[in-house]
């Protein structure tokens, strides 16, 4: 079968249709590598159509049985699921077989939350009397400010910046905007470092709107950012398994803790679905309760008779 023909117009159609970064792009492609390595199995295989639900049942097998987490196997269906619905639309088959095709069961496993003391005990530990200390503290006040991926903040760019009404302009998966409220204390700190740091170093090219640089003029890597968190981390003694992503998960669990509205918590994390939001924001059974006793109608009728 001539999968390069169907790669690049799949290709094409996660560029075009479904706005998706290159990484995200390469990611499915490889997917569909995956899946064409083994079809090569079967000589009844010409085309995408005569792929049939027991050959893509027998690949998941086979990909179970080289011991792939169940997290890596439901990303392969799920590349495998777009491919597909990408034939349909052009009408390389007419029958979808991964319609009954069903994915791994898989547990998300949440990232410890830091308390806000906790949080500000970690910034706390950063020597502002080095030059990337200013930079490093404007970069957790603006994660955890605003719920920033880690990749979000490290190609924040200036021009996107709307700091006199406390917003920022964010790209985030998929190349997708969104606007978000970020913090007077963000703020503050961002001017301090733009404007007393940032303005003495000289950007790489290609770099000139980044505003978060390392000390050759280039913007910082994921990995930067972890050994900086682990670094402060270590410094607190708090016993947490900490990553970057703890930042944005304290953020939207504080939130929603603190009582705002699950779907203005979803618009400034950026998830499509609600449901993705529902599993971040983990929210423990005492402010379950508390909710209950708070705003049910029965449960505050009670509470006046016990009063």
């Amino acid at each position: 079968m001539q999968w390069e023909i169907y790669k690049k117009g799949f290709k094409a159609f996660l560029q075009l249709e479904k706005s998706l970064s290159g990484h995200s792009v390469d990611a499915y492609l490889r997917d569909i590598d995956k899946l064409a390595s083994f079809l090569e199995n079967f000589n009844e295989i010409h085309t995408p159509g005569d792929i049939q639900l027991t050959h893509l049942q027998s690949f998941i097998q086979s990909i179970g049985e080289m011991g792939m987490a169940a997290t890596s196997q439901a990303r392969i269906i799920s590349g495998v699921k777009s491919f597909f619905k990408y034939c349909l639309i052009e009408q390389i088959c007419t029958i979808n077989p991964t319609t009954l095709l069903p994915s791994p069961k898989t547990s998300r496993k949440l990232p410890d939350v830091l308390s806000f003391e906790e949080i500000e005990q970690m910034i706390g530990e950063i020597d502002l009397s080095k030059p990337e200390g200013g930079r490093n503290k404007a970069i957790l006040e603006v994660m955890y400010s605003s719920g920033l991926r880690v990749t979000e903040a490290i190609q924040l760019k200036i021009s996107c910046l709307y700091l006199d009404v406390g917003f920022i302009r964010v790209i985030g998966k998929g190349d997708k905007e969104r606007l978000v409220p970020i913090g007077t204390d963000a703020i503050k700190f961002i001017k301090l470092y733009r404007d007393t740091i940032r303005v003495h170093q000289t950007p790489a090219k290609n770099c000139e709107d980044i505003l978060f640089l390392n000390n050759r003029g280039k913007g910082l890597s994921r990995v930067m950012i972890f050994y900086i968190i682990k670094d402060l981390i270590l410094k607190t003694g708090i016993k947490k398994s900490i990553s970057p992503h703890s930042l944005r998960h304290s953020f939207a669990t504080h939130l929603v803790e603190g009582g705002a509205d699950l779907r203005a918590v979803q618009e400034m994390l950026g998830h499509e679905s609600i449901t993705t939001t529902e599993i971040y924001t983990h929210i423990n059974r005492d402010f379950l309760r508390d909710t209950l006793d708070r705003f049910h109608p029965a449960f505050q009728k009670n509470n006046l008779k016990n009063g």
